[in-house]
Order: structure tokens, then sequence, then C-alpha cells
């Protein structure tokens, strides 16, 4: 593992990947290059209290917004597009639901504009939310830290229930534009006895998830609590799990042998044994381990899923690892 330290403006807001280089759309569209450089893209800053932030894959769009609130700011090339909002529902205690997809070089914003358990797909360009169509009718789940994967074919939500549980679904992209009803109850999920409160696409194919302590009398694969596991969408079935050698929390794949955990710290683990390779005891990834989570232990952290970096703020300064 490699830890690098980049120091910022005062300023600081988000953080978010572009390309090779991070960037803080709410600061003036701050980019700061690995190399220790800021170039700025705009004269615009946002001075609401934003602490979220994605970028679409052209780089053209980005979406800041309040991961603990309801308000967002939709912008293009660090212009305001418009303004985006939630429902208020619980929306102090759960990750706002955002990501971008591409399709034939549309880019949409995935979010939950109408419910806090409906998704949309909204022109990033136009604003036509194109999934607004009769007949819509969302199961009651709370969609959260929405994740696409790498070819772009599905989306995943891995948010909660009522009372509450963590949870996790799966949607075929296309189909869903095809027939957006798909959006309000998806038949893709892993049905183990367990509670999944992590989870991260490996490839298009296979998934990493993690267990919390809470588990189910329900008849479906066995699960056990605070364990991980590789969840085979073609066949709805999951590894043998095994314990991780330490507390974790968010997970991302890093490949189908590794992933980084960001509990307390960020760590190195390999996800067919359990065992914790690498750590950097020394900085501060926060306490998230699911969807719901309060300010105390959220942090700022974004994956870059090409290279593979974690980035986190820390105040004036972004610590960047490379596996």
């Amino acid at each position: 593992m490699e830890h690098k330290t980049i120091n910022t403006s005062d300023f600081l807001k988000t953080i978010s990947w572009l390309n090779d280089s991070l960037i803080d759309w709410a600061d003036a569209a701050r980019e700061y290059t690995m190399d220790g450089r800021q170039i700025q893209h705009s004269q615009r800053s946002y001075i609401y209290s934003f602490n979220g932030a994605i970028t679409s894959e052209s780089g053209e769009y980005a979406f800041i917004y309040q991961k603990l609130g309801t308000k967002g700011l939709l912008l293009k090339n660090g212009e305001l597009l418009r303004e985006i909002n939630r429902s208020y529902y619980c929306a102090d205690v759960y990750e706002y639901p955002a990501t971008f997809i591409t399709i034939e070089g549309i880019t949409y914003l995935v979010h939950c504009p109408s419910e806090y358990c409906r998704l949309d797909f909204e022109n990033a360009e136009t604003g036509e939310i194109i999934t607004d169509v009769s007949g819509r009718n969302p199961s009651d789940f709370f969609h959260s830290r929405l994740e696409v994967s790498p070819s772009g074919k599905y989306l995943m939500s891995k948010g909660w229930h009522w009372h509450p549980c963590d949870h996790i679904e799966v949607f075929k992209i296309k189909d869903c534009i095809n027939n957006p009803v798909l959006l309000d109850n998806s038949a893709l999920f892993p049905k183990v006895t367990a509670e999944v409160c992590t989870a991260s696409f490996i490839n298009d194919t296979k998934v990493l998830i993690g267990s919390s302590d809470e588990i189910f009398n329900n008849g479906w694969t066995y699960f056990p609590e605070k364990h991980i596991a590789i969840w085979d969408l073609t066949t709805n079935q999951i590894s043998v799990p095994v314990k991780v050698g330490a507390e974790f929390g968010n997970l991302f794949s890093i490949n189908g042998e590794l992933a980084w955990d960001t509990f307390k710290f960020p760590k190195i683990i390999n996800i067919n044994t359990g065992e914790v390779l690498e750590k950097a005891e020394s900085v501060n990834s926060g306490g998230q381990r699911s969807s719901i989570v309060n300010k105390e232990e959220l942090a700022q952290i974004v994956f870059n899923s090409q290279t593979k970096q974690l980035a986190i703020a820390n105040g004036e300064s972004i610590e960047i690892l490379t596996p």
C-alpha cells in the first residue's frame, strides 16, 4: 500500500475522481493532481453544506449534494444546471442515493427525486425523467450507496428497509429503461440468512458482500454474521463465507482477490481468506458500515474504479492510498 498526502485549499468541501486527479466541484471546480498542482476550472463556488460529489464518466457533469440531507446541485463543466432534491423522510440518517450512468452517449443521473423508495433515470442535460411512466408502484425500500457495474450493465442499491435492516438490490439497467416498472421491485438480491450491510462489484457477474451481526431464520442460504462472501449474479449463489480478521465496514473491490475496507482506518484484505494484509492506522476513514450513518461516523471517501485508489478528505488535505 502506498500512502500520499495532498495539501489542499482552506475551503475543501467535496472530493471526486476526475480521471487520475481529484476535483472539488463545490470550490470553483478546483482540481488536485497527483504531482501536487492545483487547477481552477470555474469561477463559481457553492457555499452550501455539500459534502458529497460524483462525476460522470465523461467528466462533463457533476452532482454535489448533502450526504445526510435533501439538497443537491447538478453541474455541467462546473456551472449550475439545476437544483436536485430528495424526500425529507429519514434523509438525515442515511446516505443520499445518486450515481451517473451513460447509455448510447447520453448521461443520466440516477436518484430518487419523487419518493425515497423510487429510483428514476434523469437525462442530465435536459432534465427529462425517462422512467416517469404510469404504473410505477415502488416497494418500501430506502435506496442508498448506488453503484454501477464495470461495463454499465447492472445498477446496485445498497440501502435498507424497516425495521431497519440493510439490504442490497441489483437491476439490469437496459431492461429498466425499456420497462421502468422493473425498478420498483428487484428480483435479483442475495437470498441469505444475514443482513447484508456492504457490497461492491468485483466484475459484471460477481459482487463482494459482507454481513452484519444480524441473522434471520428465513430458510435461505446460510451466511454467518460478520463474514464476507462472493455473490454470483448468474446463479444467485454465494461462495463459502470467510471471517475477516478485523471489524469491517464499507468495502471496495480491488480485484478477485483483494478489497479495501474503510472501517476506522483503511485496510487491504484478502477476500478469499479474510486476512488483513495491509493497514494505514494513521488515516481516519470514519465508522460507516451501513447506509444508515450519523455525522460523526461519516467520512468523505471516494474510490477510483480504474486505478483502484482510495481518496479520503482530511481537513485541509486529501489522503491518497494506492494498493
